[in-house]
């Protein structure tokens, strides 16, 4: 059964339509992130979805139950802001039962769903404090924990995180995540941070300018993104997309960055994409492959040796992270991320000899930037 269904759903502010036609399903259980930059729409969908805005057309069902017209205080979900909404001169405890005792809920039942919650937030010491008393991660519980005495059909979560530092977010993203899969609530939860979103989701919404990009699983969106937009947006660093021309070679097709170039690269077209690839034949399209398909030329990328091709190419700089180190090289004269060990040292305006793993590489149509194959 579907928690939430969103079809044609449009908004205008004035002049501006920032909606512009969105459709969704999400099934029961479900994690799903709206992710996308700033002004791209996302959180006006989430108030829609909570009833603190109207839409302009369309419709939320939500349980089946057409809620348009429905007061957010009748939808059967629960809300996590980014400002935690917390009371500051009442006790954890009072906050977490505030709603509760507006709705009339029995002292008992109230007492029982407080100490469920909080022995599942691990904040059961902090019934009696207040909010000043507490760390962000503290009180981003709190908010979680008023949430979920209502044992509601959807949680909704705007940006909860973006008020942490940068350890707690992902000590709290952790959290998040095992909580869903403790309680198998359906969550919608929204989010700039692709990272958020590829760590968290079970499907993600991708969106921009009004409309949702690609709907899928996070594997989807990262492997096979649905256009540019998503191929730049997700990931970090995120794919590179390089000018290329489709050829055709003794073995199938093959993708030249730098055609007519001395230093043009040729890389094959996976077999299976060569199929949608054809019409493309002697055509320029737009290359996309992820960093972590440029390495140092040791890095063993599977058996297919097909697919692996060495080069030596020009290293304009490189950036340790630690666990790896980030290079900016070039290849047929175009720019490009790759990522290799820490321990490779690399001369920077210098060469290096890199492999490149061709068989996750995607094509893109220049005129309308949607995928090929």
């Amino acid at each position: 059964m579907s928690a939430l269904r969103i079809a044609g759903l449009r908004k205008r502010f004035g002049a501006q339509e920032v909606l512009k036609g969105i459709d969704l399903e999400v099934d029961s259980g479900e994690f799903l992130v709206l992710v996308g930059p700033s002004g791209c729409g996302k959180s006006t969908l989430l108030n829609i979805i909570a009833g603190l805005e109207a839409p302009g057309e369309g419709t939320v069902e939500i349980g089946g139950r057409l809620v348009n017209d429905v007061a957010p205080k009748d939808r059967d979900i629960a809300m996590v802001f980014q400002s935690y909404a917390l009371y500051p001169t009442m006790t954890v405890r009072q906050n977490i039962t505030f709603g509760m005792e507006c709705r009339s809920v029995p002292k008992r039942a109230q007492a029982e769903a407080v100490a469920r919650v909080s022995r599942l937030l691990q904040i059961d010491q902090l019934l009696d404090r207040r909010p000043s008393q507490l760390s962000g991660g503290q009180r981003q519980r709190v908010a979680m924990g008023r949430a979920l005495v209502r044992d509601p059909t959807l949680f909704l979560f705007d940006e909860p995180l973006s008020n942490l530092d940068a350890k707690l977010r992902v000590e709290m993203r952790m959290e998040i995540k095992q909580l869903h899969r403790r309680i198998g609530a359906t969550m919608v939860y929204v989010t700039h941070d692709q990272i958020e979103a590829m760590t968290m989701a079970t499907r993600i919404a991708v969106m921009h300018q009004g409309e949702v990009q690609q709907f899928a699983d996070p594997a989807t969106i990262y492997n096979r993104p649905a256009n540019l937009f998503v191929a730049r947006f997700m990931g970090a660093p995120p794919m590179n997309t390089v000018a290329a021309r489709l050829v055709g070679t003794g073995d199938g097709l093959a993708a030249v960055i730098g055609a007519g170039r001395p230093d043009a690269i040729q890389l094959p077209v996976p077999p299976e994409s060569e199929a949608r690839a054809g019409a493309f034949k002697d055509r320029e399209v737009v290359l996309g492959i992820r960093p972590e398909c440029i390495a140092e030329q040791d890095r063993r990328f599977g058996a297919d040796a097909r697919g692996s091709i060495a080069v030596e190419a020009p290293v304009e700089m490189t950036e340790p992270t630690g666990a790896e180190t980030i290079v900016l090289v070039r290849l047929g004269g175009e720019e490009v991320l790759g990522r290799v060990s820490p321990d490779i040292a690399l001369p920077i305006g210098g060469s290096g000899h890199f492999a490149i793993d061709a068989r996750k590489l995607c094509l893109f149509d220049p005129a309308t930037e949607r995928l090929i194959a």
